[in-house]
């Protein structure tokens, strides 16, 4: 019981960050925006609120264990170039920004490598 109980309360903490930055991305896509014009991709405010949906759709839907595995392909297939765009430590210049960049960087790693775990668990 403890173990099914355990991995409830992981799989919400794991949804969290995505069901609330999706909601922040829907809500406000403006900062973001500028990040995805830089990588060519057609109609940047819409796709960003398009990310942010989905991000809340597939978090709720692994915070709730209803399609655990979907969502977990879902939320890790939409933040690897998310990742790749947002946190390019190796474009940054200034040593600060490139660390905090880096930081980001491993941090979204480390939840692609949960979500991972969550589908193939």
């Amino acid at each position: 019981m403890a173990n099914t109980s355990t991995r409830r309360f992981s799989r919400v903490l794991l949804a969290l960050p995505f069901i609330l930055g999706g909601m922040e991305a829907v809500r406000d896509p403006g900062p973001r925006v500028e990040e995805v014009k830089a990588t060519g991709v057609p109609i940047p405010e819409a796709a960003v609120r398009v990310n942010g949906i989905v991000m809340v759709a597939a978090g709720i839907a692994l915070a709730f264990a209803r399609l655990p595995k979907r969502a977990a392909t879902i939320l890790s297939l939409v933040l690897l170039p998310t990742t790749l765009a947002g946190h390019a430590f190796w474009r940054e210049s200034s040593p600060q920004k490139r660390a905090g960049q880096l930081t980001h960087f491993i941090k979204n790693l480390a939840m692609i490598g949960g979500l991972l775990s969550v589908r193939n668990g």
